[in-house]
């Protein structure tokens, strides 16, 4: 039993996974795991019974008397050193089966997993009951190739809660076509893994359900990264006698199909994060729809909205305030890239707010040139002619999960649009090179929250997504952030809300 563990970390002799999706506090203790090979033991009571006929009278031995006389010959052998040296290869796995260590390997191995079992201070007290209970190992099945693989040796896990560290070992046995053996060491785990388990806190499946983003999801994770729960890392929310501004932002992927979702509507969402300033991309509206919904939200009279005039029911951007602007703009003032309706500027008194739905670099990569070599530079410097008046807010789509912390399988994504190594480059190059700050990752930085689960394969169940949505700001006001957050439980969208609380 785990101390204070509600789950349970299955592990079999050749396997290096380990749940990956678990989350911890820092402040947990450090524990040890011995991973035994994967024997199959069996059970001392079938082991010991006596077949009966029809015709016999049942007998039942005395199983602790059989099992005691056993465990008494095990631990005479510590005295005994020659003895054990002197016992077949058959008598070494029959004693180490009973001792519940691992079984396999060749003879000097057994005997010195033997030697470490009875150095280690066994003394048989609690066996007979383990001996009761069936394995709940199970044998690894691998792909055959040119080699065959098994386990000869015990692993070894240590698991660190503080430093949450993980580090594993064991030693193979091979037999190549021509039937030699050799045996080699290897490691089963080629770097740190995290391990994150949250104390005194059961966390099941429903619980993964109802709060899929909880679950801890990424196929690189690196020391002392954790999943991202809003419920825990969000600091006190100011109150309303304090001077703050709060925006948020949301890629609705189509306003019109949002609004006829029954559940949790916009409205509701305004009520409950009683935001100032929404923004709003890929509305894929044209002109002649936004009067239908210029008036989306009770209170925010002041709306602003850009369309695609390039082709319709594409992009578009809107601003959605309470508070009004001093100034609106639209697009970058190029022609070339303000077809799409891609930005909306409003400026406030003390900074310019910019939504920004920035071009995807789209499938085969075809716009991947024009994103990174003409939209990114073009937005950068007109970043930097605003703050030549007053700071900035980017907010919105950026289209590029930044660093390999923001996507859930970096190497698989290598070379899809939104995590090129042109898209990163330019993403840093321009904007954050630039003086801009990431606040999510500034006050989370080692955390993993996402904001986009593609709908094909389900990644909102199973928390595998990017986070490509952001709040970039100005130096200026990187300290004036009370709390920049992610609303992953907000449906009705691919992307999730994200907010900024800002002190004035």
């Amino acid at each position: 039993m785990l101390l204070g563990f509600r789950y349970f970390v299955n592990l079999s002799c050749s396997c290096a996974g380990v749940q990956k999706n678990l989350n911890t506090p820092r402040n947990l203790f450090a524990i040890q795991l011995r991973a035994m090979g994967s024997a199959k033991k069996e059970n001392m009571a079938k082991k010991n019974s006596v077949a009966v006929t029809p015709n016999s009278q049942k007998i039942v031995p005395n199983e602790n008397a059989v099992v005691g006389n056993q465990f008494a010959e095990i631990l005479s052998l510590k005295n005994d050193p020659g003895k054990l040296e002197k016992m077949t290869v058959q008598e070494l796995k029959t004693a180490l089966r009973h001792v519940g260590a691992s079984s396999k390997g060749r003879k000097q191995e057994l005997v010195a997993a033997l030697k470490t079992v009875l150095e280690s201070g066994f003394d048989g007290k609690d066996l007979l009951l383990s001996e009761k209970e069936p394995s709940e190992e199970q044998p690894l099945k691998r792909k055959w190739s040119k080699t065959k693989e098994k386990d000869v040796a015990d692993e070894i896990l240590e698991v660190d809660i503080n430093t949450r560290t993980v580090k594993q070992s064991t030693s193979v046995e091979t037999s190549d076509i021509s039937g030699r053996k050799r045996t080699i060491k290897r490691k089963l785990a080629t770097e740190a893994t995290s391990i994150h388990v949250e104390e005194s806190q059961k966390v099941s499946e429903s619980d993964y359900a109802k709060e899929p983003w909880i679950r801890f999801a990424h196929k690189k994770p690196q020391k002392g990264w954790v999943a991202y729960n809003p419920r825990t890392m969000r600091p006190p929310p100011l109150t309303r006698d304090k001077d703050f501004v709060k925006l948020m932002s949301w890629n609705v992927n189509g306003l019109r199909a949002l609004l006829k979702l029954e559940g949790f509507s916009a409205l509701e969402l305004a009520q409950r994060e009683d935001f100032d300033v929404l923004c709003l991309q890929e509305t894929k509206l044209q002109e002649k729809d936004v009067e239908t919904v210029r008036d989306l939200l009770e209170g925010y009279e002041n709306t602003y909205w850009t369309c695609s005039i390039a082709k319709a029911g594409y992009s578009g951007t809107a601003i959605i305030s309470r508070i009004k602007p001093l100034s609106v703009s639209y697009g970058l003032g190029i022609s070339d890239h303000d077809a799409e309706g891609r930005l909306v500027t409003a400026e406030f008194d003390s900074f310019y707010l910019l939504c920004a739905y920035v071009p995807n670099s789209g499938d085969g990569l075809k716009r991947l040139s024009y994103r990174i070599a003409e939209w990114d530079l073009s937005l950068s410097k007109y970043i930097k002619e605003l703050e030549k008046s007053k700071p900035v807010i980017l907010t919105g789509d950026l289209n590029c999960a930044h660093q390999e912390i923001d996507i859930y399988n970096p190497a698989g994504n290598k070379r899809s649009a939104g995590f090129t190594i042109e898209e990163r480059e330019s993403f840093e190059k321009n904007f954050l090179s630039e003086g801009l700050v990431d606040t999510f990752r500034k006050q989370h930085p080692n955390v993993v929250g996402y904001t986009y689960w593609g709908y094909r394969h389900g990644g909102r169940k199973t928390n595998r997504g990017w986070r490509l949505d952001y709040f970039l700001v100005s130096e200026a006001l990187a300290d004036k952030v009370h709390d920049s957050y992610i609303l992953p439980d907000v449906p009705g969208s691919d992307h999730c809300p994200i907010g900024l609380v800002l002190k004035c």
